[in-house]
Protein backbone atom coordinates (compact mmCIF):
# COMPACT_ATOMS: atom_id res chain seq x y z
CA UNK A 1 0.00 0.00 0.00
CA UNK A 2 1.44 3.34 -0.96
CA UNK A 3 2.10 6.22 1.40
CA UNK A 4 -0.87 8.01 -0.16
CA UNK A 5 -3.23 5.30 1.10
CA UNK A 6 -1.76 5.50 4.59
CA UNK A 7 -2.31 9.25 4.57
CA UNK A 8 -5.88 8.87 3.29
CA UNK A 9 -6.72 6.30 5.96
CA UNK A 10 -5.12 8.43 8.66
CA UNK A 11 -7.03 11.50 7.47
CA UNK A 12 -10.36 9.64 7.59
CA UNK A 13 -9.62 8.32 11.09
CA UNK A 14 -8.59 11.77 12.33
CA UNK A 15 -11.69 13.36 10.82
CA UNK A 16 -13.89 10.68 12.41
CA UNK A 17 -12.50 11.51 15.85
CA UNK A 18 -12.87 15.23 15.18
CA UNK A 19 -16.50 14.84 14.10
CA UNK A 20 -17.31 12.80 17.21
CA UNK A 21 -15.79 15.48 19.45
CA UNK A 22 -17.72 18.19 17.60
CA UNK A 23 -20.90 16.15 17.95
CA UNK A 24 -20.46 16.14 21.71
CA UNK A 25 -19.87 19.89 21.66
CA UNK A 26 -23.06 20.45 19.66
CA UNK A 27 -24.95 18.18 22.05
CA UNK A 28 -23.71 20.21 25.03
CA UNK A 29 -24.88 23.42 23.37
CA UNK A 30 -28.30 21.93 22.57
CA UNK A 31 -27.91 21.76 18.78
CA UNK A 32 -29.30 18.25 18.39
CA UNK A 33 -29.41 18.33 14.61
CA UNK A 34 -25.72 19.12 14.28
CA UNK A 35 -24.82 16.72 17.11
CA UNK A 36 -26.58 13.95 15.21
CA UNK A 37 -25.04 14.84 11.88
CA UNK A 38 -21.54 14.96 13.35
CA UNK A 39 -22.11 11.50 14.86
CA UNK A 40 -23.08 10.24 11.42
CA UNK A 41 -20.03 11.96 9.94
CA UNK A 42 -17.75 10.26 12.45
CA UNK A 43 -19.15 6.83 11.58
CA UNK A 44 -19.09 7.39 7.83
CA UNK A 45 -15.51 8.65 7.86
CA UNK A 46 -14.34 5.66 9.86
CA UNK A 47 -16.17 3.38 7.43
CA UNK A 48 -14.37 5.18 4.59
CA UNK A 49 -11.03 4.51 6.31
CA UNK A 50 -11.87 0.83 6.53
CA UNK A 51 -13.03 0.72 2.93
CA UNK A 52 -9.77 2.25 1.70
CA UNK A 53 -7.69 -0.07 3.88
CA UNK A 54 -9.59 -3.16 2.79
CA UNK A 55 -9.91 -2.21 -0.86
CA UNK A 56 -13.72 -1.96 -0.74
CA UNK A 57 -15.89 0.53 -2.59
CA UNK A 58 -17.42 3.41 -0.66
CA UNK A 59 -18.36 6.20 -3.00
CA UNK A 60 -21.79 7.16 -1.66
CA UNK A 61 -23.99 6.96 1.43
CA UNK A 62 -25.72 4.01 -0.19
CA UNK A 63 -22.56 1.92 0.27
CA UNK A 64 -22.24 2.61 4.01
CA UNK A 65 -24.29 -0.43 5.05
CA UNK A 66 -22.36 -2.70 2.71
CA UNK A 67 -19.05 -1.58 4.21
CA UNK A 68 -20.45 -2.03 7.73
CA UNK A 69 -21.67 -5.55 6.89
CA UNK A 70 -18.28 -6.52 5.44
CA UNK A 71 -16.49 -5.00 8.43
CA UNK A 72 -18.65 -6.97 10.87
CA UNK A 73 -17.90 -10.17 8.96
CA UNK A 74 -14.17 -9.46 8.71
CA UNK A 75 -13.87 -8.63 12.39
CA UNK A 76 -16.21 -11.42 13.49
CA UNK A 77 -18.07 -8.76 15.47
CA UNK A 78 -21.82 -8.59 14.72
CA UNK A 79 -22.10 -5.57 17.05
CA UNK A 80 -20.60 -3.46 14.26
CA UNK A 81 -23.82 -3.88 12.27
CA UNK A 82 -25.93 -2.71 15.22
CA UNK A 83 -23.72 0.33 15.65
CA UNK A 84 -23.95 1.04 11.93
CA UNK A 85 -27.74 1.26 12.33
CA UNK A 86 -27.23 3.76 15.16
CA UNK A 87 -25.14 5.88 12.78
CA UNK A 88 -27.86 5.74 10.13
CA UNK A 89 -30.44 6.78 12.70
CA UNK A 90 -28.30 9.76 13.68
CA UNK A 91 -28.16 10.75 10.02
CA UNK A 92 -31.95 10.58 9.76
CA UNK A 93 -32.25 12.86 12.81
CA UNK A 94 -31.01 15.72 10.66
CA UNK A 95 -34.32 15.60 8.81
CA UNK A 96 -36.46 15.33 11.96
CA UNK A 97 -38.28 18.18 13.65
CA UNK A 98 -36.41 19.56 16.67
CA UNK A 99 -39.32 18.79 19.00
CA UNK A 100 -39.00 15.09 18.19
CA UNK A 101 -35.31 14.83 19.05
CA UNK A 102 -34.12 13.75 22.48
CA UNK A 103 -30.78 14.95 23.84
CA UNK A 104 -30.30 11.97 26.14
CA UNK A 105 -30.85 9.50 23.32
CA UNK A 106 -28.52 11.38 21.01
CA UNK A 107 -25.88 11.43 23.75
CA UNK A 108 -26.20 7.66 24.14
CA UNK A 109 -25.98 7.27 20.37
CA UNK A 110 -22.79 9.33 20.27
CA UNK A 111 -21.32 7.01 22.91
CA UNK A 112 -22.17 4.09 20.67
CA UNK A 113 -20.48 5.83 17.75
CA UNK A 114 -17.38 6.03 19.93
CA UNK A 115 -17.57 2.24 20.28
CA UNK A 116 -18.07 1.95 16.50
CA UNK A 117 -14.85 3.90 15.92
CA UNK A 118 -12.98 1.69 18.39
CA UNK A 119 -14.19 -1.49 16.71
CA UNK A 120 -13.43 -0.30 13.19
CA UNK A 121 -10.08 1.28 14.00
CA UNK A 122 -8.09 -1.96 13.81
CA UNK A 123 -9.70 -2.87 10.47
CA UNK A 124 -8.43 0.40 9.07
CA UNK A 125 -5.09 0.83 10.76
CA UNK A 126 -3.95 -2.80 11.02
CA UNK A 127 -4.86 -3.45 7.38
CA UNK A 128 -2.93 -0.38 6.33
CA UNK A 129 0.17 -1.60 8.18
CA UNK A 130 -0.24 -5.18 6.92
CA UNK A 131 -0.34 -4.05 3.30
CA UNK A 132 3.01 -2.24 3.40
Amino acid sequence: MSAGYHEEISDYCTQASHFLARGREYLASGDLHQASEKGWGAASHMAKAVAVAQGWDYNSHAEFNQVVRKAAQSAGTPRIRTLGRVASELHSNFYTRQQLLDAETIGEDLNEISEFLELLGPLALDAAHDRT
